[in-house]
């Protein structure tokens, strides 16, 4: 597996950074005091420049990493994101409704459907799919309309999760 450019960066500039410790350190150690000395303090640059170097990385490498303001909007995801939603609200609709006989079978079953197919098509976000069935489930139970109404407020939330372009 190749690694990425920003950890392959940082790595080389980490060896650079540690010899140059290493060799600073024993340097100083031969000017103050002689052999032993020069190998402690080859020891402790090396070691600090190495831990200074790890310590750093998440930060080095989120400065390689392209910005989420940078990616283009995928409008496509998002207004199938927005009809589903629409589908399986028109749905609960159906399943609920304000009055007792106000949608008949037959438009409860093609509002079911048509938000199945919607819910279900590949180019909707993977975490909206999954809120939608979610949704989906809670309202085809039919019994709980508190539990369908907060598995569509968590089907709204993860479509806002999903806008890049927020």
């Amino acid at each position: 597996m190749k690694s990425p450019l920003g950890a392959r960066v940082h790595l080389m500039i980490s060896f650079v950074l540690v010899t140059c410790g290493a060799v600073a350190g024993a340097c100083l150690g031969l000017l103050l005091s002689g052999r032993l000395t020069a190998l402690v303090f080859a020891a402790v640059a090396g070691l600090g420049a190495g831990l200074g170097s790890f310590f750093s990385r998440r930060q080095v490498l989120a400065l390689f990493e392209p910005d989420r303001e940078d990616v283009p909007a995928d409008g496509y995801a998002e207004g199938l994101a927005d009809a589903a939603l629409v589908c399986i609200a028109t749905y609960q609709a159906a399943v609920f409704p304000l009055t007792p006989d106000g949608v008949s079978e037959a438009e409860r079953e093609a509002r079911r459907t048509m938000a199945y197919r919607i819910s279900a098509y590949e180019g909707l976000p993977y975490p909206v799919q999954t809120s939608a069935a979610a949704a989906l489930e809670a309202i085809d139970h039919g019994a709980d309309p508190k539990r369908a109404e907060s598995a569509m407020k968590a089907l709204c939330l993860s479509i806002y999760d999903n806008r890049r372009g927020r």
